[in-house]
């Protein structure tokens, strides 16, 4: 058993560190329009299996879930293969706030945490 675990640690080390990143439609979203993003994960240079979950912080250090496209269901752990895209709208109440989009991706052990700043106009 021992044997299996040290030869996975291997395996990983072989494969290289995750590397995750988020591209997005700017920093000044507008308030009730789709505002796409995309996460990328690669491990190796090849594409990762990873899951991802996206919150938003607010300036008091609140932390808010973010929906998934249209559903009611929220963006927690989501499994993909690269790339990962869907759209945030923000709400009207966000707007002149200074906020953080956060991704989070995870890959096995490894984790990354993207934060982005952005601030909702009308």
């Amino acid at each position: 058993m021992k044997i299996a675990a040290v030869l996975a640690a291997a395996g990983a080390l072989v494969a290289g560190p995750l590397h995750a990143t988020l591209t997005a439609a700017g920093h000044t979203p507008k308030a009730n329009v789709h505002w796409p993003y995309g996460v990328h994960a690669t491990v190796g240079g090849k594409p990762a299996r990873a899951r991802v979950t996206a919150r938003i912080v607010d300036p008091l250090g609140g932390v808010h879930p973010v929906q998934f496209g249209a559903s009611k269901a929220n963006v927690t752990k989501i499994p993909f293969r690269g790339t990962f895209r869907d759209y945030v709208i923000w709400p009207t109440d966000s707007v002149g706030f200074p906020l953080t989009f956060r991704i989070i991706v995870t890959s096995g052990t490894a984790k990354r945490v993207i934060d982005y700043k952005v601030t909702v106009k009308k």
